[in-house]
C-alpha cells in the first residue's frame, strides 16, 4: 500500500525503519502499473546460485495466493509490461508462468520434484537487497479487529472517516511526462491547492465535520491508529455484524513515526521498540495519547467492502503468502521465495524462539515506508498470533522472482 506523495515518495529514515515502520502500510496509487526502470535492484541467477526453494507450509493458501494474483493479471491490457532485472515480459506471459507454477504444485510436489521443476523451467533473480548486500529486511502487518457501531455513543465515540468531500488528487504526470507516478493530495481553496488538514487539526479541530461521511464509530482511539497503520481491518459492530473497512486516501501529509519519538524521549528503548510495547505504553498514559498520536500528521480514510482485507491490486490478501514490496522497481502480482524467519509464541503469546521461514509468496501489496529492494513486508492474516508476528518482526532475509522461460510455454 502507498501513501500520497507530496511530489516525491515519503522517505523514512534507517532509524525510522528500524524502529517502527513495520506497521506504516496504506492504499496504492492504483495510476501506476509498472515498476520504474531500475534494472539493479533484480539480478538474473546462474542454475548454481539457486537458492533451496523448499516450502515450509502445505500448498493449500499458495494456490489461493496464486489465484488472487492471476484475477488481477488477467485484467490488466496484454501490452502492459513487467520488469524483471533487464529482461521485460508482457501481461500473458505473467500468466502463463503462475498457471504453471499452480498446476504443478496442485500435484502435492516432492520437495526435490518441486526444485528440480523450477531449476528447469524458471529464470530466478535475487534482490540486491540494502546497499547492494543482498540483505532483505522483513517486516510484517496483520489485519486488526475492532470494537465499534454504526451510531455514535459514549462507549463509541471516535470516527472512522470516509474520504472527504474537500479532498483533491493532483495527477502530476498530467503536466510533465518527469513527474510520471508522482501526485499530490491536497484541497482547492480559491485559486489555489494548498495542504489537507493534518491530524492534529482533524482530531482536536473538528476540520471534518460536514466535509467527511463517518464509515463507522469504535471505541478505542488507538486502535483506530493502528488501524490507520494496517490500512484494512474489520470492524465488530454491537448489532452483531461485521463490516470490512479498507484504505480509501490519505491526508497526504507526511508520516512521522511516533515509535521513533518515544526512542528519542528515552520512553521505549530502541531494543524494545514494537507495536506491543507502544501499545502497552499508551494504555498506561491515556492522558497523554492524543498528543502522541499527533505527533504524526499523516491521516488516512477508509472505504467499506464485501471482503477483505484488499491489497493494491484489490484482490484478497492471503496470510503468509501475500507480501509488499516496493512497487517502483518490483513487478506486482509476481512470484516470489523469501527466507527468512518466523516467531513460535506461546500459550501465553509469548515469543519463545524465531524458526527459519521459507516460503513461496505473492507480490501483491505495497507501502510508504517500504521503499528500495531492501524492504520487504509479510501479511500474516488476524488473530493474536498475526499481531504478535506483525508487531515483532524486523529480520533480515533473500528475497527473490521467479517467472517462467519464455521457450517453457
Amino acid at each position: 500500500m502507498i501513501i500520497s506523495k507530496s511530489v516525491s515518495y515519503i522517505k523514512i529514515s534507517v532509524l525510522l525503519a528500524s524502529s517502527f515502520f513495520t506497521f506504516f502500510l496504506y492504499g496504492c496509487v492504483g495510476r501506476i502499473l509498472k515498476p520504474a526502470p531500475d534494472p539493479s535492484s533484480l539480478v538474473k541467477l546462474s542454475f548454481s546460485e539457486h537458492p533451496e526453494f523448499v516450502d515450509d507450509m502445505d500448498y493449500d493458501n499458495l494456490e489461493e495466493g496464486i489465484r488472487q494474483s492471476l484475477s488481477y493479471l488477467k485484467k490488466r491490457p496484454q501490452e502492459t509490461k513487467f520488469k524483471f532485472g533487464q529482461d521485460i515480459y508482457e501481461t500473458s506471459h505473467m500468466v502463463d508462468s503462475l498457471v504453471n507454477f499452480l498446476e504443478f504444485i496442485e500435484k502435492k510436489p516432492s520437495a526435490d520434484e518441486l526444485r528440480k521443476h523450477i531449476d528447469e523451467n524458471y529464470y530466478v533473480y535475487k534482490s540486491t537487497g540494502s546497499n547492494g548486500s543482498g540483505d532483505v529486511l522483513f517486516t510484517g502487518y496483520y489485519e486488526p479487529f475492532l470494537e465499534g457501531s454504526l451510531s455514535r455513543s459514549v462507549m463509541y465515540r471516535y470516527p472512522v472517516y470516509g474520504t472527504p468531500s474537500d479532498l483533491i488528487s493532483i495527477d502530476l504526470s498530467l503536466f510533465s511526462p518527469k513527474y510520471e507516478g508522482e501526485k499530490i493530495t491536497g484541497r482547492y481553496t480559491g485559486q489555489t491547492v494548498v495542504p489537507y488538514y493534518e491530524r492534529k487539526e482533524i482530531e482536536t479541530g473538528g476540520m471534518l465535520e460536514g466535509r467527511a461521511p463517518v464509515v463507522a464509530w469504535v471505541k478505542d482511539p488507538v486502535d483506530l491508529f493502528f488501524l490507520q497503520i494496517q490500512g484494512s481491518g474489520k470492524v465488530l459492530l454491537d448489532n452483531g455484524e461485521t463490516i470490512n473497512i479498507h484504505y480509501h486516501a490519505s491526508n497526504g501529509r507526511p508520516y512521522k513515526s511516533i515509535g521513533n519519538i518515544l526512542i528519542q524521549k528515552e520512553i521505549i528503548p530502541y531494543s524494545e521498540m514494537s507495536m506491543q510495547r507502544i501499545r502497552a505504553y499508551l494504555n498506561s498514559k491515556p492522558d497523554d495519547v492524543q498528543d502522541i498520536l499527533n505527533y504524526n500528521p499523516s491521516y488516512v480514510f477508509f472505504k467499506t467492502e464485501e471482503d477483505g482485507p484488499l491489497g493494491c491490486l484489490g484482490v484478497k490478501l492471503t496470510p503468509e503468502r501475500s507480501v509488499a514490496l516496493d512497487r517502483r522497481i518490483f513487478s506486482l502480482a509476481g512470484l516470489v521465495y523469501i527466507e527468512t524467519v518466523k516467531p513460535q509464541v506461546s500459550g501465553n503469546g509469548e515469543i519463545t524462539e524465531w524458526i527459519k521461514n521459507k516460503s513461496f509468496v505473492l507480490s501483491q501489496d505495497t507501502g510508504g515506508a517500504i521503499l528500495g529492494p531492501g524492504r520487504a513486508d509479510l501479511f500474516w492474516g488476524n488473530g493474536k498470533y498475526a499481531e504478535i508476528a506483525a508487531g515483532n518482526m524486523k529480520h533480515k532475509g533473500s528475497l527473490y522472482f521467479l517467472i517462467l522461460k519464455p521457450e517453457k510455454k
